[in-house]
């Protein structure tokens, strides 16, 4: 989350998986036809769309080089490296091996025989999809797919529980790989480069207290998984339970209706980002805006804490970016990108690029169906098809540039620079503060004229 806005092209990935294509699949004939100028257009296209290794190596190389160029010492660059490549695995790699390649067949085979197959299809549903299936309702197979549904869901609580404990993952590895702990030393304002060995020991005390309540959470999530599975179907308190644990927006927004509070708006903000069920991309789970929320306010919690161990100036740091980073990784990227294409299509730039579907929404074609767009218009227009197909990459490439541009220049450069300076600053103004010459004051006992004047009379009086 220290800009780690591979998240946020995720988010853009599988918002677009949602969307209702308006355009047909197409062979990937007219790629060959590109100009040489085209083709790198072509390959960052390919790139922002494909969610798997190459996307990978992309993203966590445009997030690394901004926060590499800024890094101020061998161990600040290798925290920082151990970061990026961790989140990168994390958001990438593990919600499609732990929820479709492990969970899912696991769980799945809770069912009885004759219903897995019919189950296993309809597990990427929705709630409101499983629950208005009229067949899967009268069979009574919704008993069996919301438990398992949530076991799933569950299963999947290491993969936050993960994102919390990287951050003392990383307290480890720094100390234990460069002995240093205090981030002074790390970030090299310190040019002494003392380490204080009891800080050292509270250091990894408190990492190693983390990563194993972490562990036990990821456990214990894992345990209640298996349960709601292998007994969901008989209890009507676990499948109550199950739809809280899908759609806790959802029955949030239900209870404010019954108290009189009803808003559209928030109920699809509900709906949307309170939201732990997985999305379908194709009959495939994918990350969902609500999984997606979870992840981040977790390692939010867990970056500002792990920091706190180290430093008020780390923690400062954290907190300097982090608010900023989480609000765009959760919404701004979406704010952003739709901001953008309608300023486009109000202005009717790319019109046969950007549609608006019937809920308002817009949309773009993908880059696997611009070739068959392209036979559309020059039809149409009667005109070159390899022309038509060089426009349209020309302007997908535009579309997706801008935001990408705006990730990598203001929240990767500008962002990490700007964190960086201020905890400079603030190092600076601390030691000045530490070395400016403290004022003496000496107090004085105060004459009382009274006492004075009541000793001599008794003075007298002897």
């Amino acid at each position: 989350m220290t800009q780690n806005l591979k998240i946020n092209h995720i988010n853009k990935s599988y918002k677009r998986n949602q969307q209702t294509q308006t355009f047909k699949a197409a062979p990937s004939a007219l790629f060959s036809t590109l100009d040489k100028s085209l083709k790198p257009l072509d390959s960052f296209i390919r790139m922002q769309e494909n969610l798997s290794g190459t996307r990978f190596v992309q993203d966590t190389a445009t997030n690394w080089v901004p926060k590499a160029v800024f890094a101020r010492s061998k161990a600040d660059l290798a925290e920082m490296s151990f970061l990026e490549f961790g989140e990168s695995a994390l958001f990438y790699f593990a919600p499609g091996l732990i929820g479709e390649h492990i969970s899912r067949k696991i769980f799945s085979k809770f069912a009885p025989k004759n219903l897995q197959k019919q189950l296993n299809s309809h597990i990427p549903d929705s709630v409101d999809e499983i629950l208005s299936n009229k067949a899967l309702t009268k069979s009574g197979a919704d008993k069996h797919l919301l438990p398992i549904k949530a076991a799933i869901v569950l299963s999947c609580a290491a993969i936050p529980a993960a994102e919390y404990a990287l951050s003392f993952a990383k307290n480890l590895f720094t100390l234990k790989v460069f002995k240093k702990s205090d981030f002074n030393n790390i970030a090299n304002l310190n040019k002494n480069q003392k380490e204080d060995t009891a800080q050292q020991q509270r250091v990894e005390k408190s990492a190693k207290s983390h990563i194993k309540k972490a562990a036990i959470v990821s456990a214990a999530s894992l345990g209640a998984g298996v349960l709601f599975a292998a007994a969901g179907h008989r209890s009507k308190a676990i499948q109550s339970i199950s739809k809280g644990i899908l759609q806790p927006g959802a029955q949030i927004s239900k209870g404010l209706e019954k108290i009189g509070i009803k808003s559209k708006k928030l109920d699809s903000f509900l709906r949307k980002y309170i939201n732990f069920d997985f999305d379908s991309n194709n009959g495939k789970l994918a990350l969902s805006h609500g999984q997606l929320a979870a992840t981040v306010m977790a390692g939010v919690v867990g970056y500002n804490q792990a920091a706190k161990d180290r430093g008020r100036l780390d923690q400062l740091e954290v907190m300097t970016r982090l608010p900023l980073v989480a609000f765009y990784t959760i919404f701004g990227s979406s704010l952003f990108e739709h901001g953008f294409k309608n300023i486009l299509h109000k202005k009717n730039v790319f019109p046969d690029l950007i549609k608006k579907t019937s809920d308002n929404s817009l949309i773009t074609p993908t880059r696997e169906e611009l070739p068959e767009l392209a036979k559309q218009l020059a039809k149409k227009n009667k005109t070159n098809v390899e022309d038509e197909f060089a426009k349209l990459i020309k302007g997908k490439a535009t579309i997706t540039a801008v935001p990408f541009l705006f990730s990598l220049v203001f929240m990767g450069f500008t962002l990490a620079g700007i964190s960086r300076l201020w905890t400079q600053y603030r190092y600076n103004k601390q030691q000045k503060e530490n070395s400016a010459p403290q004022d003496t004051i000496t107090i004085t006992k105060l004459r009382n004229p009274l006492e004075e004047k009541a000793a001599l009379t008794f003075a007298s009086f002897k």
